[in-house]
């Protein structure tokens, strides 16, 4: 077998080389993905509660991290920031809204408007991103509703049971009166006999 011209050895290794720099170039391309991870994806909340929607990302550099909502009553963007950076909050939601770096966000005082599906977007400065979401059903509070109905009826019992107390005295002191006035009528009456006999 005739060895290979020396033109052609080196064809062949910057070749060799070429492909090998490409497949590392892919698996360093391949490891800055962005990766996130959401704990809880259905969260259940009463009105005037603090509620944090919690994740975790990973992927090389600085991030940009954006929320947004989504509902009856339309879609927004809520807020966009870098970690170690200044939050960009939507007026909606500028002074009930907290941001954390690694991309939670917690909401103070949530109302039943705050009712929907938030998005997270976690894009690197390569382009590549990655999405998640969470639902977020806040209900109203009964209790005080509660409260009231309870002491209204604590209240009606009251008044029930000193209106039973009055009507039991009523009806012993009407007793007592009626015994009185019969007693009264039989001594007159036996009054009135006896003077009868005697004018006879």
């Amino acid at each position: 077998m005739r060895p290979l011209p020396s033109g052609s050895r080196k064809n062949r290794g910057i070749s060799l080389g070429l492909l090998a720099l490409c497949l590392a170039a892919a698996r360093c391309l391949q490891s800055q993905g962005v990766s996130l991870y959401i704990p809880q994806s259905t969260i259940n909340a009463t009105v005037e509660e603090d509620i944090l929607l919690s994740v975790e990302y990973s992927c090389h550099g600085v991030p940009t991290i954006e929320w947004k909502y989504t509902s009856n009553w339309g879609a927004q963007k809520i807020v966009e920031w870098q970690p170690g950076t200044q939050a960009n909050i939507s007026q909606s939601h500028k002074d009930r809204l907290c941001t954390f770096d690694n991309g939670s966000i917690q909401l103070f005082s949530v109302s039943v408007r705050d009712s929907g599906y938030y998005v997270i977007t976690v894009t690197e400065r390569l382009g590549r991103s990655q999405f998640g979401t969470i639902v977020l059903h806040v209900s109203e509070i009964l209790y005080e509703d509660l409260h009231f109905v309870a002491v209204f009826l604590a209240f009606l019992a009251a008044v029930a049971a000193l209106l039973i107390s009055l009507m039991w005295v009523c009806n012993k002191c009407a007793y007592k009166f009626q015994r009185k006035r019969r007693h009264k009528l039989k001594e007159s009456t036996t009054e009135e006999m006896e003077l009868q006999d005697v004018e006879c």
